[in-house]
């Protein structure tokens, strides 16, 4: 199967958002009510930060998005295409997601066969799949590790070859998880640099703000299953107000106003 058969059968209108939620609301069967009503759009090339307190419903909504949880109430798109079973395989093609903790996703026995897991999957095999392998590794920089063991890798570089397993399936949208959690300095920067040169839809959860503030222009604050803010990430980190009423704290002399992101 060629990469051709793979990714264009169903090609995405550019006029569509890459992600389009409509009246997502979702109790868990304990009776919990983790969202209310969500509405939001993204479109293609934007990276959006997600923000909110614990509990806020960030995961719920994230779950959403590739079908591992289906919506009760409302409706999610990804390309004009309705997350549901019909269309779920495509679906979790477009939309990957990146956990928090790389180890969720890396139980092959090298790098390289970890990569290529998902695209095997959709059928390809020999030069194809060797080359996509080799890409999607390129693109995080960690092309020299191709045979090592994963558990012979720092933290950070498990987190890069994490996110080469998503880039391998070519996604629309990549949905990333807490990605500078528990990454030092040096690879907290290292996978900034990684993501600002993706040409791919970023969803970001995370509770790093000044993260957010350097690699999204745009923030959504979720807060008790509701968005309660949408707009530049600089706007939103800078409204004391709302960030007091919904629990979110920047470092200790953080101001972002006079912080200079990266695009």
């Amino acid at each position: 199967m060629s990469d051709a058969t793979v990714s264009d059968a169903t090609a995405p209108d550019p006029a569509v958002p890459v992600l389009s939620v409509s009246g997502l609301a979702y109790a868990y069967p304990d009776g919990y009510q983790a969202l209310y009503g969500i509405d939001l759009d993204v479109h293609r090339g934007e990276r959006v930060a997600l923000l909110g307190p614990n509990g806020a419903g960030k995961t719920t909504l994230v779950l959403h998005l590739n079908g591992i949880i289906e919506a009760a109430v409302g409706r999610v798109e990804v390309s004009g295409m309705a997350v549901d079973k019909q269309n779920m395989a495509e679906v979790r093609r477009r939309v990957g997601l990146v956990f928090q903790d790389p180890d969720d996703q890396l139980f092959m026995p090298s790098v390289a066969d970890d990569v290529a897991f998902g695209p095997a999957n959709l059928g390809l095999r020999g030069s194809e799949l060797a080359d996509r392998v080799e890409h999607a590794l390129a693109q995080v920089g960690m092309a020299e590790f191709a045979d090592r063991p994963p558990h012979h890798l720092s933290y950070g570089q498990r987190r890069r070859v994490a996110v080469a397993t998503v880039l391998a399936m070519r996604p629309e949208i990549l949905v990333l998880d807490e990605p500078s959690s528990n990454l030092d300095p040096a690879s907290r920067r290292e996978l900034a640099d990684i993501l600002l040169q993706l040409d791919v839809t970023v969803l970001m959860v995370t509770h790093d703000l000044p993260y957010a503030l350097e690699l999204c222009p745009r923030s959504v604050v979720l807060s008790e299953g509701v968005i309660v803010a949408d707009g530049a990430t600089v706007d939103v980190l800078a409204d004391d107000a709302l960030m007091r009423a919904h629990r979110l704290e920047l470092p200790f002399g953080f101001d972002p106003r006079t912080a200079r992101p990266r695009r």
